[in-house]
C-alpha cells in the first residue's frame, strides 16, 4: 500500500487502519464476553434443575419413581428443555441425551453450592443443538448419569438481541474516534503550519529569524533553520562586499578613461559603464532593490536593440522588437542589464533573426527574447542559468549572462524561464512586476 505524501495523510491513514482493526477485535471480544455471561446464567438455571434431578436418584442407584410421579416434578426438570437419567436399572427422561460417554466440557463451572455438573454441547437426532449440564454419580449398582439441557437458541437469542446495540455502539465509537483523530491532527500539526508561516516570513524579509520557542520536537529544526539563515546572510554579505569592492576598484579607472576620451563618441559608452558601476556599487551597499522604481519598457529595450544591432553589424542577424507601452517596477540600470544580457545572448547564437516581445500578464510583464539558433536541450536548460556555465564554447561569452538575468528577475519577484521557440531556437522569457504608473 502506498502511503500518502503528507504527514497529515499518513497519520490519518494509520488512525483509520488502527480503528478498522481495533473495532472488530473489540466487537469479537465483547461478543465472547456476552456469550460467557449469558451461558453462565443458563448454567445456573440448569444447575438448579440438575440438583432437583439428582434428588430423584437414591443412594443405591435406583430411581425414586414415586417422587418422580408427583405433579410438576418432571416439568421442573425439563422446563423449556430436556432431561435424562441413565441408571443401571434403565434410562428415563423427556429425551435421550447422548451423554453415555464422557462429555465435552464447555463454558464455566457452576457456582459453588450448586450441584456438581459439567457443561456440554450436543445435538439431538433431529438436529436440534442443545447446551446442558451432566453429572456422573457412582452407586453400588453402577454409575448413574444425569443430564439436563436447553436448546442452544436460549443462548444465541439474547446474543443476537444484543448484537444490534453492540454494532450501533461500535459505530458511535468509530465516529467519536474519527472526530477525535481529526481534532488531534489539526491541533498536533498546528506548530508545523506555524513554523511554515514563520519560514515564509523570513524568506519574504518580514522577519529575521524563526522563533525557537517551539514544541520539543520542532525546536532543533528551528535552531538549524536560524543557523542556515545566519550562514546565508553572512555569505550574501560577503558576496555584496566583494561586488562593492570590485565596483569601487573599477570606478576610478573608468571615470578617468571617460575624462580622457572627452568628446570622443566612445565616451558615451564609457560613461554608461561608469553609471552601471556606480549603480551596482550603490546596490551592493544597500543590499536591496528599489521596488518603487518605474521604468518605461519600450524606450529602454529599443535603445538596447539599437546597441545590439550595432555590435552585431555584419553578422546577418536581424533584431526586431514588438513592445507594448508598459512601465515596469524595475530600476532603469537593472532593466538595461537584464534585457541587454537576454538580447545580446540571443544575437550571439541566432542564425538570422532575434525577436523581442513584451506584453502584460496579470500583475506582471512578460518580456521574451527568441532566436532561431540551435537552442538549448530541455535537459540542459536548468543548468544553463548557473553562473559560469557555458553550453556553447564558441564566442567570447563568460557564462554569466543568464545567471545575472535570473538573479535580477528573482530580486524583483519575477522569474526566468527557458523554452523552445517556434521553428526551433531558444525563447528566454522573464517576468517583471508591472509599475502602478502603467494603469489597470
Amino acid at each position: 500500500m502506498r502511503l500518502p505524501r503528507s504527514i497529515h495523510g499518513r497519520m490519518l491513514a494509520l488512525s483509520v487502519a488502527t480503528t478498522l482493526v481495533a473495532l472488530p477485535v473489540a466487537g469479537i471480544s465483547i461478543g465472547h464476553v456476552l456469550e460467557r455471561f449469558v451461558t453462565r446464567g443458563v448454567d445456573e438455571r440448569l444447575a438448579d434443575r440438575l440438583q432437583l434431578l439428582s434428588a430423584v436418584v437414591r443412594a443405591d442407584g435406583s430411581v425414586d419413581r414415586a417422587l418422580l410421579a408427583r405433579p410438576g416434578v418432571e416439568e421442573a426438570f425439563g422446563r423449556g428443555g430436556v432431561w435424562t437419567i441413565d441408571a443401571p436399572g434403565g434410562a428415563i427422561g423427556s429425551a435421550m441425551l447422548p451423554i453415555a460417554g464422557p462429555p465435552t466440557p464447555r463454558g464455566p463451572r457452576p457456582p459453588a453450592g450448586r450441584a456438581e455438573g459439567t457443561p456440554f454441547d450436543t445435538e439431538l437426532a433431529d438436529g436440534t443443538a442443545l447446551h446442558g449440564l451432566m453429572q456422573l454419580r457412582d452407586t453400588p449398582a453402577g454409575p448413574v448419569r444425569l443430564g439436563v439441557a436447553v436448546p442452544r437458541a436460549e443462548i444465541e437469542r439474547p446474543l443476537q438481541g444484543a448484537l444490534l446495540p453492540l454494532l450501533a455502539t461500535l459505530a458511535i465509537v468509530a465516529l467519536v474516534l474519527a472526530v477525535a483523530t481529526l481534532v488531534q491532527l489539526r491541533l498536533g500539526l498546528r506548530p508545523l503550519r506555524t513554523l511554515r508561516d514563520r519560514v515564509a516570513a523570513v524568506r519574504a524579509g518580514a522577519a529575521g529569524e524563526v522563533p525557537e520557542d517551539q514544541p520539543e520536537e520542532l525546536r532543533p529544526l528551528a535552531v538549524e533553520l536560524n543557523a542556515l539563515v545566519r550562514e546565508q546572510g553572512e555569505a550574501l554579505s560577503a558576496a555584496r562586499a566583494s561586488a562593492a569592492n570590485l565596483a569601487h576598484a573599477l570606478k576610478t579607472p573608468v571615470a578617468t578613461l571617460a575624462l580622457e576620451l572627452g568628446d570622443d563618441p566612445r565616451g558615451a559608452q564609457v560613461r554608461r559603464i561608469d553609471a552601471t558601476i556606480r549603480h551596482h556599487l550603490s546596490r551592493a551597499r544597500g543590499g536591496v532593490v528599489d521596488r518603487r522604481a518605474s521604468t518605461a519598457l519600450r524606450p529602454a529595450v529599443e535603445a538596447l536593440v539599437g546597441v545590439v544591432r550595432a555590435l552585431h553589424r555584419g553578422g546577418g542577424v536581424a533584431v526586431e522588437a514588438d513592445l507594448a507601452d508598459l512601465r515596469v517596477a524595475v530600476d532603469a540600470a537593472d532593466l538595461d542589464e537584464l534585457a541587454g544580457n537576454l538580447i545580446d545572448n540571443a544575437a550571439r547564437h541566432a542564425r538570422s533573426r532575434v525577436r523581442v516581445a513584451a506584453d502584460r500578464d496579470g500583475a506582471m510583464v512578460r518580456l521574451s527574447v527568441s532566436d532561431d539558433g540551435p537552442g538549448i536541450p530541455a535537459a540542459d536548460r536548468a543548468r544553463a542559468t548557473d553562473p559560469g556555465v557555458r553550453l556553447d564554447e564558441r564566442g567570447d561569452g563568460h557564462g554569466f549572462g543568464l545567471a545575472i538575468v535570473r538573479d535580477l528577475a528573482t530580486l524583483y519577484g519575477g522569474r526566468l524561464t527557458l523554452g523552445e521557440a517556434d521553428g526551433g531556437g531558444l525563447v528566454a522569457a522573464v517576468t517583471l512586476p508591472i509599475s502602478a504608473a502603467s494603469g489597470t
